[in-house]
C-alpha cells in the first residue's frame, strides 16, 4: 500500500516537472523565433515598420490645412506632416491646383511650409511656391513687410551697384556683393525677376522621389531640411539663404548643386551624404559653414567659393575628388581627421588664417600650386597621415615649404621625415631644407627646455613650490614619483590636487625624464650651442644667401681691421699714416660690402638681429683685444716703414689656398719669393681685402702672408684668429652648398 502511494506521489510530481519543463522550452523557442524573425526580417520591411503613418493629401485636405495655419515657434505655419504627396505628371489636376493654391497662400502672408515626414512623389518644383517679384525697375510691392521690404531693398541697391546702374547711396551692403550679379544670371536685364519664399520652410525627414527645385529663390525665413532624403537630383542654384540653413543628416541620392548660392546665416550640413556630384561653385558663405562628419561619395566642386568665416570639413571623408580651386577662405579652414582618397585641388586658393589639417589622411595629392597665404596664415599639420611612397602634396618651389607650422617636435617627426622626402622627389630642395630648419629649430626648443625647465622627476620639493605648485601639490608630486615615476607631463592631471588651470600654466617649464649629470648637462649645452650657431649662421645649411652675407660682412671686417694695424702705426716721432685718398678707398668700400652683406642677411635670415649679434660676438672682441693691446704696447721694431704683408711675386692668379697658411714659413728662398707689399699704389688697398678673403674662404687673386721677421705677435694672432675661424667657414659654406645644390644633395639624401 505505501509502495503504491509512493510511486502515484512520484509519478505526479514527475509529470508536473515535465510539463514546467515544457512549458519552458515552449517559451524559449517563442523567444528564439521570434529572434530569428526579426533577423530574417527584410530590410524594407524594417524601414517600412519604422515609418511614420502617412496620409495621402487631397485637395479637400490640403484647402482645409491652408484655412487652419499652426502656430510653430513663433511663425504661422501650414501644416502638412506625414502627408503622401502625389505631384507626377499623370495628377496633374491635383498638380497644378496644390501649387496654385500654395502660391496664393504664401505669397499673400509670411506663412511657412512643413513637410516634415512626408513622402513626395514626383518632381518638386519648389520655385512654384514662392512669389515672383521684379528685381528692379520698379518699387518693391506694399505686400511685404517692413522687414522684407528692407531685406529686398538692401539686396537691390547692392546689386544694383555691383552692375554699375546707380551709385552707391546706402550706408549698409552685403559683403561680396560682387557675386550679385550672380543672381540674376549672366546677362541681367532690368526685368529680371527673382522668387520670394517669405516663410519658414521645414523639411525635417522629408523624402523626395522625384527632382526637386529651388533655383534662383531666396529665402527669407530658415530652412530646415535635417534628416531629409533626395531620391533625384536637387537643384538649389543662385539660391539665397538669409537665414540659417540645416542640412544635416540629409542624404542626397544623386546630384545636388548648390551653385552660386548665397548663405547668409550659418549653414549645417553636419554628417550629410552626397552620394553622387556635389556642386558648390562660386557660392558664398557669409557665416560658419559646418560640414563636420560629411561623406562625399562622389566629385565634390567648391572652386570659387567664399567662405567668410570658418570652414568646418572636420571628420569629413571625400571618396572622390575635391576641387577648392580659387577659393578664398576668409577664416581658418578645420579639415582636422579629414580623409582625402583622391586628389584634393587648392590651386589659386587665398587663405587668412590657418588652414588645420591636424590628423588628416592624405591618400593620393594635395594641390597648392599658386595659392596664396596671408602673413598670419599657415598649413597646421600635427599628426598629419601622409605617405610619400604613395601620395604627393604639390606646391610654389621655395615657398609652400614655409607653410607648414608645427608646434612640438614630439610626435611629428615622421610628419616632417614624410614631408621632406616629398618635396626632394620633386627636386624642391629649398622647400625640403624648409622643413629640415623647422624640424632642428624644434629640436632647439627641446633641447633647451631639457636644459633649463625642471624635472618633476627629480626636483626637490622646495623647487616644485618655487616653480608655481602649492605646498600640498608639491607633496603630492613626491609621494606619486615614489610609487613610479612620472613617464610624462600628463600624468600630473591624475593627481587630486592639481587641476588643468595649473598644469596649463606650468607645462612650459617642467619636463619628465632622465636627471641629467654634470658631464651630460654640459654636452647638451655644447649640442644646443653648436645647433643654435648652425641654424643662426646658416639656417641649418639651408639658405647659401645667408652664409653669403655672413662671409661678407667679416671678410669686410677684417680686411679693415689689417689694414689700420699695417697703415696706421703710429703718429710721433715720425707719422706712418695712410693717404687721404687710400682712407677714404678703403672706408667706402667697408660701408658697400658691409650694405651689400647686412641686405643678405636680413632677406634670408629668420631673426636677423639675432644672427647678427650672434656674428659679432665672434668677431669683434677677441680682435678688438688684440687690438686695443697693440696700440697700447705701441710698435718698436726694425723695418718700421716696410708693410707687414708679403706677396707671391712669381705669379699672379685665382687660386684655391685650402692648405695655405697666414705666415710665410722661416726660410730665405721665400723670403726672396714673398715680396712686401707696395704702399704707396693706389689700388694697395685691395690687397687687405684678398688677405681676408684668404683667410676665411681659403681662395684669392693673389698669395698674401704675413711676413716672419719682425712681425708683432698680436698681429700674428689676429691673422690666426682668422685663418681659424675660416676652416670653420669653408666647413660650413661646403655643407649648405651641398644641401643647396641639387647634384650635390642628391649625394647625402638618395643613398
Amino acid at each position: 500500500m505505501h509502495k503504491l502511494i509512493f510511486k502515484r506521489i512520484h509519478t505526479h510530481n514527475f509529470k508536473k516537472a515535465h510539463t514546467k519543463l515544457s512549458l519552458r522550452t515552449s517559451a524559449l523557442s517563442l523567444a528564439y523565433l521570434c529572434v530569428l524573425t526579426l533577423f530574417l526580417l527584410p530590410l524594407p520591411a524594417l524601414a517600412a515598420q519604422t515609418q511614420p503613418e502617412r496620409t495621402p493629401l487631397t485637395l479637400e485636405l490640403l484647402q482645409e490645412r491652408l484655412h487652419t495655419p499652426r502656430l510653430r515657434e513663433g511663425n504661422l505655419t501650414i501644416d502638412l506632416q506625414k502627408m503622401v504627396i502625389d505631384l507626377r505628371p499623370e495628377n496633374a489636376s491635383f498638380h497644378d491646383v496644390f501649387y496654385q493654391l500654395l502660391r496664393k497662400e504664401l505669397g499673400a502672408k509670411p506663412l511657412g511650409l512643413d513637410l516634415s515626414y512626408a513622402l513626395i512623389i514626383g518632381d518638386f518644383v519648389g520655385s512654384n511656391l514662392g512669389l515672383r517679384t521684379p528685381l528692379y525697375g520698379q518699387e518693391i510691392a506694399p505686400i511685404f513687410t517692413a522687414t522684407e521690404q528692407q531685406e529686398l531693398e538692401r539686396l537691390r541697391l547692392v546689386c544694383l551697384d555691383s552692375l554699375g546702374i546707380y551709385p552707391t547711396t546706402y550706408t549698409y551692403a552685403l559683403p561680396n556683393s560682387k557675386d550679385c550679379r550672380s543672381l540674376l544670371g549672366t546677362q541681367p536685364t532690368p526685368s529680371s525677376e527673382i522668387i520670394i519664399f517669405r516663410g519658414v520652410l521645414t523639411l525635417v525627414q522629408t523624402r523626395f522621389n522625384g527632382e526637386v527645385k529651388f533655383s534662383n529663390t531666396f529665402f527669407l525665413q530658415s530652412v530646415d531640411a535635417q534628416g531629409a532624403t533626395f531620391l533625384q537630383p536637387t537643384n538649389w542654384t543662385e539660391t539665397r539663404f538669409a537665414r540659417s540653413v540645416n542640412f544635416a543628416s540629409v542624404n542626397f541620392k544623386q546630384a545636388s548643386n548648390f551653385q552660386g548660392s548665397i548663405f547668409f546665416e550659418k549653414a549645417n550640413f553636419k554628417q550629410t551624404k552626397f552620394q553622387e556630384t556635389a556642386d558648390f561653385q562660386s557660392s558664398i558663405f557669409e557665416k560658419t559653414a559646418n560640414f563636420n562628419q560629411a561623406n562625399f561619395k562622389q566629385l565634390a566642386k567648391f572652386s570659387s567659393v567664399q567662405w567668410q568665416e570658418n570652414a568646418d570639413f572636420s571628420d569629413v571623408r571625400f571618396a572622390n575628388q575635391v576641387q577648392f580651386t580659387k577659393a578664398d577662405f576668409n577664416n581658418s579652414l578645420l579639415l582636422t581627421e579629414a580623409t582625402f582618397e583622391q586628389a584634393v585641388s587648392f590651386r589659386e586658393a587665398e587663405f587668412n588664417q590657418s588652414v588645420n589639417l591636424q590628423g588628416a589622411n592624405i591618400l593620393n595629392q594635395a594641390d597648392f600650386s599658386d595659392a596664396r597665404f596671408a602673413i598670419e596664415a599657415c598649413l597646421s599639420v600635427p599628426g598629419l597621415t601622409f605617405n610619400s611612397n604613395q601620395a604627393k602634396i604639390l606646391g610654389n618651389p621655395g615657398e609652400i615649404g614655409k607653410m607648414f607650422c608645427i608646434p612640438t617636435l614630439q610626435g611629428n617627426q615622421n610628419i616632417l621625415r614624410n614631408l621632406g622626402q616629398n618635396f626632394r622627389q620633386q627636386q624642391q630642395v629649398a622647400d625640403a631644407n624648409e622643413l629640415e630648419y623647422t624640424k632642428q629649430r624644434l629640436r632647439l626648443i627641446e633641447m633647451s627646455r631639457r636644459l633649463t625647465a625642471t624635472n618633476i622627476n627629480s626636483a626637490t620639493v622646495a623647487n616644485l613650490i618655487h616653480l608655481g605648485f602649492s605646498p600640498t601639490q608639491a607633496k603630492a608630486i613626491a609621494q606619486r614619483r615614489l610609487i613610479k615615476p612620472f613617464r610624462n607631463s600628463n600624468e600630473l592631471l591624475t593627481l587630486a590636487d592639481i587641476g588643468l588651470e595649473k598644469y596649463t600654466q606650468l607645462s612650459d617649464r617642467l619636463i619628465v625624464g632622465e636627471t641629467l649629470s654634470i658631464g651630460g648637462w654640459l654636452l647638451q649645452a655644447w649640442s644646443w650651442l653648436a645647433l643654435s650657431l648652425l641654424l643662426l649662421l646658416s639656417g641649418y645649411g639651408t639658405s647659401f644667401w645667408l652664409v653669403f652675407g655672413v662671409g661678407g660682412l667679416a671678410i669686410a671686417y677684417f680686411g679693415l681691421l689689417f689694414w689700420l694695424v699695417d697703415r696706421c702705426r703710429r703718429l710721433h716721432p715720425v707719422p706712418i699714416i695712410p693717404t687721404s685718398y687710400e682712407t677714404i678707398s678703403i672706408l667706402v668700400s667697408f660701408s658697400v660690402l658691409e650694405f651689400f652683406s647686412l641686405l643678405a642677411i636680413f632677406r634670408n635670415a629668420e631673426q636677423p638681429w639675432l644672427t647678427l649679434g650672434c656674428l659679432l660676438i665672434i668677431i669683434v672682441p677677441v680682435p678688438m683685444a688684440l687690438l686695443i693691446r697693440l696700440y697700447q704696447e705701441g710698435r718698436y721694431h726694425d723695418l718700421m716703414d716696410v708693410s707687414y704683408f708679403t706677396e707671391d711675386g712669381t705669379f699672379r692668379q685665382l687660386r684655391l689656398l685650402i692648405g695655405r697658411l697666414p705666415v710665410i714659413p722661416r726660410n730665405q728662398t721665400f723670403r726672396e719669393r714673398y715680396m712686401p707689399l707696395l704702399c704707396d699704389r693706389r689700388w694697395n688697398w685691395l690687397n687687405y681685402y684678398d688677405f681676408s678673403l684668404n683667410n676665411l674662404v681659403k681662395l684669392g687673386f693673389n698669395d698674401i702672408r704675413l711676413r716672419d721677421e719682425h712681425l708683432p705677435g698680436i698681429i700674428s694672432a689676429l691673422a690666426w684668429y682668422q685663418w681659424s675661424l675660416g676652416l670653420i667657414y669653408i666647413t660650413l659654406v661646403l655643407w649648405t652648398l651641398s644641401r643647396t645644390i641639387p647634384g650635390l644633395n642628391l649625394l647625402i639624401y638618395l643613398k
